[in-house]
């Protein structure tokens, strides 16, 4: 027996609020599976279970905010789960299948499904996967839940999918236009991580231009013939460079805890993102250094979207073994960034400029772009630092070879 608690999703996270369960006792589930969103400073999380087993016991209630570290429910082990179950039933069920049938079909079993209080369902709801929230939601607007897709364990709709239904959306859109969360309380949580930040780690910071006139070009003629969801973006390469250079570079890609450095086991790179209204989060692209440039823009894109519209998975906000953040497109050259706890090093991605560069012995105008490096002293240095953004430069003008 094993229990699920609730997740630290980052330094800046003390407690968070149950709002949905999206399993009941007696469910089986496996590894990876959505079992329960907790809403955070961040707004909703999806929050994955990292055991194969059955629920035995739901220990917290929709609603609840309790601390990191709180147990939400017990799990019964693969093995346990086995071992609990009563084979006379299945013995019955095997002898009854050799009998001869009735002369009358028996009825249809009924699934069992959560039941709503308030009211009749739809004909159709009661053949549908879905959660408790997600039906009395698709109640309340009067929705056929078969005309909705679900996004959750095994294709289940959840509150998230009705929510974003065309059918529902002008029936939310007020609802829609106000801030969905507490802006404050998220600013307030962030100043707390990085005062802890700047508090505990010991700082160094460098910075490095790079000429990226030839990632320009490249990307000009591989796009030329792309439709515009299709296109590479400079923000993918960079992501993709920084993840190559911090699979070379291991001291930069990690956790500082408890005295000492962990070397990740993968590069997961973790995308500042800003949340419209104020706020910012950084979910983690994982083994962004294996994948292809299209595969990485393609879930930036999906990340941009969902953490923007507030569904995020729990994996995604605490995975990240290094941070990159990016202000160029609000016309900042470069910027300085606060390394986010336990991980040990930030990347800055300024705007690219036109300069007059020297190439060849001879001045000309050259597309350059500045690069800081954020390092944690305690488990790298300047001179490690130098060598690490040197390597991230020189990949960008290399893209060919990303």
């Amino acid at each position: 027996m094993t229990e699920f608690r609730m997740p630290s999703l980052g330094a800046d996270m003390e407690a968070g609020t149950l709002v949905e369960w999206m399993v009941k006792p007696g469910d089986r589930v496996k590894r990876g599976d959505v079992v329960a969103i907790v809403e955070t400073q961040k707004g909703a999380i999806e929050v994955e279970i990292f055991e194969t087993g059955e629920i035995e016991q739901i220990l917290v209630d929709v609603g609840a905010k309790v601390p990191v570290g709180t147990p939400l429910a017990k799990i019964r082990d693969a093995p346990d789960a086995m071992a609990g179950l009563d084979v006379a039933p299945a013995k019955e069920a095997l002898a009854a299948s050799l009998a001869p049938p009735p002369a009358v079909a028996p009825a249809a079993p009924r699934l069992a499904l959560p039941s709503i209080s308030a009211g009749p369902m739809p004909p159709s709801v009661g053949r549908i996967r879905a959660s408790p929230a997600a039906r009395r939601l698709a109640q309340t607007q009067k929705l056929d839940l078969a005309t909705i897709t679900g996004s959750g364990p095994l294709g289940a709709i959840i509150a998230q999918d009705v929510e974003g239904s065309r059918a529902v959306a002008p029936l939310l859109e007020k609802k829609r236009a106000e801030p969905g969360l507490d802006l404050e309380a998220m600013r307030a949580a962030i100043a707390a991580a990085m005062t802890r930040s700047k508090r505990e780690i010991p700082h160094y910071y460098l910075e490095h231009q790079v000429d990226v006139t030839p990632c320009e070009a490249w990307l000009a003629q591989t796009n030329a013939t792309r439709p515009p969801d299709k296109r590479l973006l400079m923000g993918a390469l960079a992501v993709k460079a920084v993840a190559l250079a911090a699979h070379r570079f291991p001291t930069f890609n990690g956790f500082y805890r408890e005295g000492k450095f962990e070397l990740a086991r993968g590069v997961h790179v973790g995308v500042a993102i800003a949340i419209r209204g104020g706020g910012l989060a950084a979910p983690a692209i994982r083994d962004a250094d294996r994948i292809s440039c299209d595969e990485l823009m393609g879930r930036m894109r999906d990340l941009i979207q969902r953490m923007r519209s507030g569904r995020i998975r729990s994996s995604e906000i605490a995975d990240s073994t290094i941070t990159i953040s990016s202000l160029g497109e609000r016309g900042v050259e470069a910027l300085y960034g606060i390394i986010y706890p336990p991980q040990v090093a930030l990347v800055g991605v300024g705007k690219i400029v036109a300069r007059p560069w020297i190439v060849d012995g001879a001045i000309a105008p050259r597309s350059i772009v500045t690069l800081t490096l954020s390092g944690d002293h305690r488990a790298n240095d300047g001179h490690a630092g130098a060598l690490f953004l040197a390597e991230i430069g020189k990949l960008l003008r290399e893209p060919e070879k990303l």
